[in-house]
Formats: structure tokens, C-alpha cells, sequence
């Protein structure tokens, strides 16, 4: 009898006791330039987010510019960026005016390290 409590329990603790991932929406971020570089020649860059979580703008900001000095960006292109706390999918738009570059950088989705992960939803 004993055993079988023991085992039951045991069993009803894994159960419950298992993180589950928990999918919400939301429709407030945070929109702004989060960072402006000037290179040597002139050229100025600046990277802006939007729909962003305030936790994560900044750091996600140097990213999205990280990736543009690698060449890996082409505008339209939807990004999966991995942070300290998040992963972050969204999409990437460039813009080009004379010696002018904006990385316009939409946030989608945020999948968080604790297992939530957050919809952007424009209600």
C-alpha cells in the first residue's frame, strides 16, 4: 500500500510539475531608434525597433546592426535572433538615402527563456 502511494504521488509530481510553454499575445511595445553608428566614411546608420519588449530592445538593436555589418541582411527578411533572456522573430526592412541607412527592425514574436512565448498583435 505504501509503495503504491509512493509511486502515485511520485507519478502526480512529474506530472504537475513539468514546466508547460504558455503562448500569450500582446499589442503595446516599444518603438524607437535604439542605436546610431556614423562609420569612418560618413555613411550613418541607424536602427530602430518596433512592437519591441523593453527588456530586450537594446540588446536585440545591437543584433540586427551586428548582422548588417556581417552582410547578412537583405531587407523583407524575417530574423531569428537569439538574446540572453529571448528569442526574438521578426522582420528586417533596410532603407537607403544618400550616405542615410535605416534598419527597421519589426518584432513578431518574443520566445522567452522561461517557456512563455508572446504574439505580436496590432488590435
Amino acid at each position: 500500500m505504501n509503495k503504491s502511494l509512493f509511486v502515485l504521488l511520485l507519478l502526480a509530481q512529474f506530472s504537475f510539475g513539468q514546466e508547460k510553454s504558455k503562448v500569450t499575445t500582446y499589442k503595446y511595445g516599444y518603438n524607437g531608434m535604439e542605436l546610431i553608428v556614423k562609420n569612418n566614411s560618413g555613411n550613418m546608420i541607424v536602427v530602430s525597433t518596433f512592437n519591441s519588449k523593453k527588456e530586450l530592445k537594446e540588446e536585440i538593436a545591437q543584433k540586427v546592426y551586428q548582422q548588417f555589418k556581417d552582410s547578412k541582411l537583405v531587407t523583407g527578411d524575417t530574423l531569428k535572433i537569439q538574446g540572453d533572456n529571448a528569442i526574438v522573430t521578426g522582420k528586417c526592412i533596410i532603407q537607403q538615402k544618400g550616405k542615410l541607412t535605416t534598419l527597421n527592425f519589426y518584432y513578431e514574436t518574443v520566445e522567452w527563456n522561461s517557456g512563455l512565448t508572446e504574439i505580436y498583435k496590432n488590435i
